[in-house]
């Protein structure tokens, strides 16, 4: 018990010496150079520290926009909501102009925290600010109820705010509201939302069609999806748009699992004709005869799919529409159809698409299959996989529980001009190697995370650190917890257990170990 007193009283000697250690301040002190000094600090007290003696030290220095923002973004991301709040009233007192995207933070970490109601309160406050423009942080907090299913916040959110000067654009909201309702089995509340769209100063996109077209053939309401998609004709597709392809496919399957297929077969005539605007060289390819003699909904669901492939007007937006809508329902072997007509047309799949094929692999649990996406597939067709790419493999293995696997591909990111790993794949592949059990690596990983300036969730490192002590490395989850230290973070009280356990048992201390512990203690050890 004597040594974790230790352990506890040395996290709080070693937290009070950083925030005395001294910097050097310039002579002249200027707003971006103050944001670059506390964001090159890794302890967040540290950097509120700088940001509170700025104005001591030079009288006549008064924090701007972005000052405020990235000090607002720092406490945020640590999980210091209160330091947070105390920082958004001083900018509110000094009435400096600010950014939308600054409140867009704030109301992001007090949704983490699990504090919705603040970010609620922090919305409403907003005419108190210095802000022109709310549009980006009523749209993420609508995001956050709708996610937690606080439906009567969002109506009334959206009763207040609709028709407010602040928010310059409607559609993305409306869009939201319209998608919460199709959810609810509510589309003809939808329909009504859509048809009242251009009072609100707006129009509807490609987007809105997408959302009530699904939620109108979800519930069966055909007759009002069959207008729709005339209605759509006449307003976005006037010129033939091969993206809007997604939509027509959602009402032609839903009249084919209807038993609707000459309907459908109508409908699709005048969907390549009017709506994606088809050549007429096109129609030759297409036998719709076939769709007449079917008698099976599953192959005539194949044959207008095939119908639509070969119709669409060639082009990259199209191609990747389709495509990347039949891998998110599921869909792969018709995702695959379109990359060989797109192969066969001369077009160069995207990444995007990609992306597309790999999460649905892994969600249908074909693993090799998904590595062999990103491994063989696209360098064969010499596509650069991207960040978002990366992520999503390392995602798909740490859930299958294969992170050995997923960390060659932070090495192969690594080696990869441009691609540079971000906190998200440093904090999936830590997560997945201490689900593992694999919490060496885990502690190997972290420690490229930490030059990159980059620090594992409170939870993370707990975990980490409780790893490491049942595995015998108790050298190393001291080392994790002198970084949580250096970060301000106060370790759970099962990780001093587990400490002490490691501690105590025969042989769970070396010689090393204690000399590290000793230094913990000692004043000249800087963390």
């Amino acid at each position: 018990m004597t040594i974790v007193i230790s352990l506890v009283n040395c996290f709080r000697i070693t937290s009070s010496l950083e925030l005395l250690m001294g910097i050097r301040w310039p002579r002249i002190l200027r707003p971006k150079q103050l944001s670059q000094l506390i964001l090159s600090q890794k302890n967040p007290l540290k950097a509120l520290q700088i940001f509170d003696e700025a104005k001591c030290k030079y009288p006549t220095y008064r924090h701007n926009g972005p000052v405020y923002g990235t000090m607002i973004n720092i406490l945020g991301r640590s999980g210091r909501t209160t330091e947070m709040k105390r920082i958004i009233n001083q900018m509110k007192e000094d009435s400096c102009e600010c950014h939308d995207s600054i409140f867009v933070n704030a109301i992001r970490s007090y949704a983490q925290a699990g504090l919705t109601n603040e970010a609620i309160f922090l919305f409403k406050s907003l005419p108190e600010f210095n802000c022109i423009e709310w549009t980006r942080s009523l749209n993420t907090l609508l995001e956050i109820l709708v996610e937690e299913s606080k439906l009567e916040s969002v109506y009334q959110l959206f009763l207040e705010n609709s028709c407010r000067w602040e928010v310059k654009s409607r559609a993305r909201f409306l869009n939201l509201l319209m998608n919460v309702l199709c959810r609810m089995k509510r589309s003809d509340l939808a329909l009504h939302i859509f048809q009242e769209m251009s009072y609100q100063n707006c129009y509807p996109d490609k987007e809105s069609y997408r959302i009530l077209m699904r939620g109108l053939c979800e519930e069966k309401r055909l007759n009002k999806a069959t207008h729709l998609l005339y209605s759509m004709f006449w307003r976005i597709s006037q010129k033939g748009s091969g993206e809007d392809v997604v939509v027509y496919r959602t009402l032609l399957e839903a009249l084919c699992d209807n038993e609707e297929g000459v309907e459908a077969i109508q409908i699709l005539g005048k969907v390549l004709r009017k709506g994606l605007k088809s050549p007429k060289r096109f129609f030759k390819q297409i036998d719709l005869t076939q769709c007449q003699n079917g008698s099976d909904t599953e192959d005539m669901k194949v044959l207008i799919n095939d119908a639509l492939i070969k119709g669409i007007v060639p082009s990259s937006d199209s191609y990747r529409a389709m495509a990347v809508d039949f891998y998110a329902e599921g869909k792969i072997d018709e995702g695959n159809k379109v990359l060989k007509e797109m192969h066969d047309r001369g077009f160069k799949p995207s990444v995007a698409i990609y992306e597309a094929k790999v999460a649905a692999f892994f969600r249908d649990g074909q693993v090799d299959e998904a590595i062999m996406v990103i491994d063989c597939e696209m360098v064969q067709k010499n596509c650069v996989p991207n960040i978002r790419l990366y992520n999503a493999v390392i995602k798909g293995l740490c859930h299958e529980r294969k992170s050995t696997c997923a960390v060659k591909y932070l090495e192969r990111m690594s080696r990869q001009v441009g691609c540079v790993p971000n906190y998200e794949t440093y904090e999936t592949l830590v997560d997945g190697l201490c689900k593992d059990g694999k919490y060496v690596e885990a502690s190997n990983v972290m420690e490229q995370m930490s030059i990159n300036s980059f620090w594992p969730r409170v939870g993370t490192f707990n975990s980490l650190i409780q790893g490491l002590c049942q595995v015998g490395d108790l050298h190393g989850a001291i080392m994790c917890l002198e970084d949580m230290i250096s970060l301000a973070l106060t370790p759970d009280i099962h990780v001093w257990k587990s400490l002490l356990d490691a501690i105590c048992c025969e042989n769970g201390m070396n010689e090393a170990s204690f000399k590290t512990l000793e230094q913990l203690q000692t004043p000249y050890h800087s963390l």
